[in-house]
C-alpha cells in the first residue's frame, strides 16, 4: 500500500501545482482542481476496496492520516469554489461580512466538536481503535447523521469528521488571507473626502502606541493585517504619515517610565469622565 499511497500522493499534489501556476482567478482554479482530485479520490477508493489491511495499525494510519490527508484537498477546493463563486458582488464591507459569517461557521464546527479536537491536538492514542477502524460504533459517541449514508469499506465513524477539521483548518487560513487583501484594498481607497475634518492632534507616539495596542490584541482582521497596513489605515485616517512605524515603535520601547503613556492617559480620562456622568 504505502508504494500505492506515495504514488497517488504525488500525482495529486502535481495536479494542484500545475493548476494553482495558471494566471487565473480562484475560481476558476478551483473548478479545474476539483474534477482532477475527484478522480484520483475515486481510484483510491476502488484500492481499499480490493485491499486487506495487514494489522489495526495499518487500517488506522489509513483512516487517522492518509485518507484525511487527501479527502481534505477535494473538499478544500470544493469549498474554495462555493465561497469564490458565491461572493457577493460590490462593496469591500459586504465581501468582509461575507468571508467572517464563514469565518464563524468554521468557529462554530470546532466548538462543536472540542472533544474530538482536542483529542487530535493532544496527540492521544488510545481512542484510535473506536475512531478509525471499520466496526460499528458504540451508539453513545457523538457523530454527524451523515455516517449512517457512508461507505462501511471506506469509511470510519470519524474519518470524516477528521478531514472536515482539517479541510476547516485550511479555509481558516485561506479566508484570513482574503479579509487582510480587502483590507488593504480598503486601505488604497481613501473614503474621506476630506481628511482634515479629522486632524490629529498628539504626537505621533500616541498614535503609534493605539496601533500597536490594536496588533498585539488581533482586534483588526482576526489578527491577520500587517502592522505597516495598519499604520497606514490609520494614518491615512487621521491624516498622519506613519510609514515610520517601526521607528516610532523603537522610540516608545526606549522610554524609562511609563512605555504606554498615551494609553494610560486615556484609560484614566475615559474612567474619570464615567465617573463624572455617574455622579451628574
Amino acid at each position: 500500500m504505502e508504494n500505492y499511497i506515495s504514488s497517488l500522493k504525488d500525482k495529486i499534489f502535481q495536479n494542484i501545482q500545475e493548476v494553482e501556476k495558471m494566471e487565473c482567478s480562484m475560481l476558476h482554479k478551483s473548478k479545474l482542481i476539483v474534477p482532477r482530485l475527484e478522480g484520483s479520490f475515486e481510484e483510491l477508493k476502488s484500492f481499499v476496496s480490493n485491499y486487506s489491511f495487514k494489522n489495526n495499525d495499518e487500517e488506522i494510519l489509513f483512516f487517522k492520516e492518509i485518507k484525511p490527508q487527501l479527502f481534505s484537498q477535494l473538499m478544500y477546493y470544493n469549498e474554495i469554489y462555493n465561497i469564490e463563486i458565491r461572493m457577493p458582488a460590490g462593496s469591500i464591507e459586504g465581501k468582509k461580512e461575507y468571508l467572517e459569517q464563514i469565518q464563524n461557521q468554521i468557529k462554530f464546527y470546532f466548538d462543536m466538536n472540542p472533544d474530538f479536537y482536542q483529542y487530535l491536538r493532544s496527540g492521544n492514542t488510545h481512542l484510535d481503535h473506536i475512531y478509525f477502524l471499520r466496526r460499528r460504533p458504540c451508539i453513545q459517541l457523538p457523530f454527524d447523521s451523515s455516517y449512517f449514508e457512508r461507505d462501511c469499506c471506506f469509511s470510519t465513524c470519524y474519518d470524516f469528521k477528521m478531514t472536515k477539521i482539517l479541510t476547516n483548518e485550511k479555509l481558516s487560513a485561506y479566508i484570513n488571507v482574503k479579509l487582510a487583501k480587502l483590507l488593504q484594498e480598503d486601505v488604497e481607497i481613501d473614503p474621506l473626502q476630506d481628511r482634515s475634518m479629522l486632524k490629529w492632534t498628539e504626537k505621533k507616539t500616541a498614535l503609534g502606541e493605539i496601533i500597536y495596542g490594536i496588533d498585539s490584541l488581533g482586534s483588526v482582521c482576526l489578527g491577520n493585517i500587517d502592522i505597516k497596513v495598519l499604520a497606514k489605515k490609520l494614518g491615512n485616517l487621521f491624516d498622519v504619515d506613519m510609514s515610520n512605524i517601526f521607528q516610532i515603535y523603537g522610540d516608545i520601547r526606549k522610554r524609562k517610565v511609563d512605555r504606554t503613556e498615551y494609553l494610560n492617559r486615556m484609560i484614566n480620562a475615559l474612567s474619570r469622565r464615567m465617573d463624572e456622568d455617574d455622579n451628574k
